[in-house]
């Protein structure tokens, strides 16, 4: 009895130490739960400070460059007419050659059998032709004398005619054979720089083979691609008179001494690339361009009211832009933007206004939806 009323006791004790040690668990979550609060709280009371700018508005000149292709004012191919063997090449590659000067001779020497045979042909029909002529003398006189009726006559002029006609054919045969024969000297068609000759001394061509290209380099052409918007504000510029001439760098970053001109624009945008192509005319007095040759046209571009900001507010994910902007509730938010000119260390862009405030520095340790305090400098 004695020994059942103290196991009684013994596991009433040990039930009420278990809740005394689940109530002090308890309180000491409650306590750990209460002291984070409170760090939160005095962490979210103390926002950091971010310098902030606001964009600039501001009118402006910039230079923009244009790849450029540089094509001569005249450049054609030069072909063979006529079939045969190169002789001679009268005139070197890359050379000036003159209008109607002789630049290859192809001996082309089965026309001459040709000639020599048509001409033949024709000395043996107009023998022919004499024997026939006295015959038909003779026949008049027999018909005078009723000797033989006018039938004998009629055919010896049958035979006559048909003479004359295969003489004026084989003429035109011969026009025809002394026509190719021409085209053995081949000329050029106009003043210019000879390309490569593309076949050599004792070369057989065919009609219509390509033998080189000339070009006349007194002006060339540098077409250039801007885009839609480039070519309105070009449009607008020129209903103005206010448009200047232009600049043209060379491949190798130097100025061409001689401004040019954009004369005509294309008829049509590219739809893949939605770009349409100027034309630019310049001057070669030194002959210094070559067709095919590569360059970058330089436009002025004037801006009225840009919206500037330093380069250093931007980020860049992926292919876009992004600055960071304080809210009016002091909050951090994100915002794409577009550059559309670099100025040196600047950007003008769409996408804000001079009213924003944007984060100048700091970018590496800021977040997006963090508060903080601001002050405004001045970044210009």
């Amino acid at each position: 009895m004695v020994e059942n009323f103290f196991i009684v006791i013994n596991q009433s004790l040990k039930t009420s130490m278990n809740k005394i040690f689940m109530l002090i668990g308890i309180f000491i979550c409650l306590l750990s739960a209460c002291s984070s609060e409170k760090e939160n709280t005095q962490k979210n009371e103390t926002a950091q400070s971010y310098p902030v700018i606001s964009p600039a508005l501001i009118d402006t000149v910039y230079t923009k460059d244009y790849v450029a292709e540089i094509q001569s004012v005249q450049n054609v191919d030069i072909r063979s007419k006529t079939k045969g063997i190169i002789e001679k090449v009268w005139v070197d590659e890359g050379k000036f050659v003159a209008a109607g000067q002789t630049i290859y001779s192809i001996n082309n020497s089965a026309l001459r059998v040709e000639l020599a045979k048509a001409e033949s042909q024709i000395k043996t029909i107009l023998a022919e032709k004499k024997t026939l002529e006295i015959e038909l003398e003779n026949t008049k006189k027999l018909v005078e004398n009723k000797i033989v009726s006018k039938s004998e006559q009629a055919m010896v002029e049958s035979k006559i005619a048909t003479n004359d006609a295969q003489i004026e054919e084989i003429k035109t045969d011969i026009e025809g054979i002394k026509l190719q024969m021409s085209y053995s000297q081949i000329k050029a068609p106009f003043s210019g720089i000879l390309n490569r000759h593309l076949l050599k001394t004792g070369s057989l061509v065919e009609e219509n083979t390509a033998l080189t290209s000339i070009s006349n380099n007194n002006e060339v052409f540098a077409y250039f691609n801007v885009s839609e918007r480039e070519y309105l504000d070009f449009v607008a510029k020129k209903r103005t008179n206010n448009l200047e001439k232009v600049d043209l760098i060379l491949a190798n970053g130097e100025n061409y001494p001689f401004k040019g001109i954009i004369e005509t624009i294309e008829g049509e945008f590219n739809q893949e690339t939605g770009n349409i192509a100027f034309r630019a005319r310049f001057a070669n007095p030194e002959k210094v361009l070559r067709h095919g040759a590569t360059g970058k046209i330089r436009l002025n571009q004037s801006v009225k009211g840009a919206v500037i900001i330093p380069q250093k507010v931007t980020i860049e994910v992926q292919d876009k832009t992004y600055v960071y902007v304080v809210n009016a509730q002091n909050i951090v938010e994100q915002r794409a933007i577009v550059p559309i000119v670099r100025l040196d260390n600047m950007y003008i862009v769409d996408g804000v206004n001079p009213s924003d405030k944007i984060i100048y520095e700091g970018l590496q340790t800021i977040k997006v939806g963090d508060k903080v305090t601001i002050k405004t400098v001045n970044f210009r």
